[in-house]
């Protein structure tokens, strides 16, 4: 089985954590949670997918064990979850994935 790297970075001043697992090089697929929820709900998909793909699963700013500004800190909107997810994958440099 592929070991699952528990990791974070920051991006914009904010820590995001993020699962990790697969080879540099493999296809990347990027797993982001629903609405109250956080990457532990992939816990078992991406092992079972990390034969294949690199994948990465963050917590969204506010989520699971990523950062959790106060809203007066961070504009708790999809754009600005999209724009600290386009930075974690900036950071890491991911260019192409799939969702």
């Amino acid at each position: 089985m592929v070991p699952v790297h528990h990791r974070t970075a920051i991006v914009d001043g904010l820590t995001v954590f993020y699962r990790e697992a697969g080879h540099d090089g493999a296809p990347v697929l990027l797993l982001l949670h629903g609405f109250p929820a956080s990457s532990h709900m992939f816990r078992h998909l991406v092992p079972a997918l990390a034969d294949r793909y690199h994948v990465f699963a963050p917590d969204l700013v506010g989520f699971g064990m990523s950062a959790m500004p106060t809203v007066d800190e961070f504009g708790y909107s999809f754009d600005s979850l999209t724009d600290v997810t386009g930075g974690l994958l900036e950071r890491l440099g991911v260019g192409e994935f799939a969702m």
